[in-house]
């Protein structure tokens, strides 16, 4: 892996978690709650209704509440951080 590459992936990867919280925020899993009328609380609407009312503990609406709500673990920054060196190396190789 070339010096340019790994500047790119790092690059990538310093974005994604960076990026994680305002995008969690922007789509309405904010830290007062889930936002009225939000895709965040489509989200929940459909989830309840697939789960008989409730939104399930575990389910993906709220592993994203909870982390509107408190943040991001370190363990998903590092997953999402891998994502982001991922994509932007695969987007770099693109341009080249």
């Amino acid at each position: 892996m070339g010096l340019l590459t790994a500047a790119v992936a790092a690059a990538g990867a310093a974005g994604a978690v960076a990026a994680a919280p305002v995008v969690l925020t922007a789509v309405g899993f904010t830290g007062a709650g889930i936002a009225a009328g939000s895709i965040a609380s489509s989200m929940m609407s459909a989830a309840a209704v697939a789960n008989g009312g409730g939104v399930a503990a575990g389910s993906v609406v709220a592993g994203l509440q909870a982390a509107g709500a408190a943040g991001i673990p370190a363990a998903a920054q590092a997953v999402i951080g891998g994502i982001g060196a991922v994509a932007s190396t695969f987007g770099w190789f693109a341009l080249i």
